[in-house]
């Protein structure tokens, strides 16, 4: 039988504000350090996530987001370290916000403006290769702000066949089909302004396509340089392996749909109703768990079990993040 979180003499089990209990899970599991001299330094903590590898995932499981706080985790090359502890294989990062290389496997996150709020998402949910964990570091909190709210996924599928079982039944049955369109070089005002060039690390148009298509992407070229993806069908939600079999909410509907540069409609290109995708964003919201940022911050996300997002900040804020298989 597994270890508790509370058997592992490295951690300490502790609580934030926002935290709840779902299922009977607590989440996030909060991971502090142990009591005694050197237990919260960056280095204690690298080498007690190496020993307890296979435990510290079947917690990321379990609770679907863990966050580690009251460590010495002081900027991006511990945070790589601390990446790199699982062995897990990196994944690179592929959509629409703006990010920079920071230190290896080490990037920001949305560099789009802090006044906007990055709507609830699987990361990378659309590609048919997307991450099992993306793992986010506090360097800098914002002073207000700024919080990075997370979802149980499977809550939104089950309140939504509750109130839309009918609705529910269609777009599962003939799946969805979303539209996203790119500048060709990158635009730091908007949250969602990678350019393609970026995106698929190329400026061939040839060389992006069959980059594009490898990823489940068909392409149209825009006359300003632009371009425009076509993702379809795509399931409205999936099961994964070891979750209790629950069905994750794994698309991007309320995100995308009816927006400027996007959209979101049946896989035949019926539309959704707007009361179904609207209700669907109230539920979202509900269901979502908040905490404030504090310096040295580490939280793990369970990809394929949590929505995330942003919320409007304050200057400065700098949060990093790694995305990993």
């Amino acid at each position: 039988m597994a270890a508790a979180a509370s058997e592992v003499s490295a951690f300490e089990v502790g609580a934030c504000k926002g935290q709840k209990v779902v299922d009977g899970e607590a989440i996030p599991l909060v991971l502090r350090p142990s009591s005694g001299p050197g237990k919260s330094s960056a280095e204690a903590l690298v080498a007690a996530l190496a020993a307890n590898r296979a435990w510290f995932e079947e917690q990321l499981v379990r609770h679907s987001a863990v966050l580690l706080r009251g460590f010495d985790v002081a900027d991006a090359v511990e945070f790589n370290d601390i990446v790199e502890a699982f062995g897990w294989e990196d994944i690179r990062y592929v959509g629409p916000a703006p990010r920079t290389h920071i230190h290896k496997r080490v990037w920001t996150a949305n560099e789009g403006p802090l006044s906007e709020f990055i709507y609830y998402h699987h990361e990378m949910v659309l590609i048919k290769e997307f991450p099992g964990k993306v793992i986010l570091f506090c360097e800098v909190p914002p002073p207000e702000g700024g919080e990075t709210p997370f979802v149980p996924s499977f809550k939104v599928t089950e309140k939504m066949i509750e109130e839309f079982p009918e609705h529910v039944k269609e777009m599962e049955e003939k799946g969805l089909r979303y539209t996203f369109t790119a500048p060709s070089n990158n635009d730091t005002k908007s949250m969602r302004g990678r350019g393609w060039e970026d995106a698929f690390g190329t400026s061939d148009p040839v060389e992006a396509q069959r980059r594009a298509k490898a990823l489940g992407m068909d392409m149209e070229w825009l006359a300003d340089g632009g371009v425009k993806t076509i993702l379809g069908p795509r399931p409205l939600t999936r099961v994964f392996p070891g979750r209790k079999e629950r069905r994750m909410w794994f698309n991007t509907l309320v995100g995308m749909h009816g927006k400027d540069i996007s959209s979101a409609e049946l896989a035949d290109g019926s539309e959704i109703p707007a009361h179904v995708v609207q209700r669907c964003g109230e539920i979202i919201e509900e269901e979502s768990i908040q905490f404030k940022w504090e310096k040295g911050d580490v939280l793990f996300l369970d990809n394929l079990a949590t929505l995330h997002g942003r919320r409007p900040s304050l200057p400065p804020r700098k949060v990093l993040v790694a995305t990993c298989k």
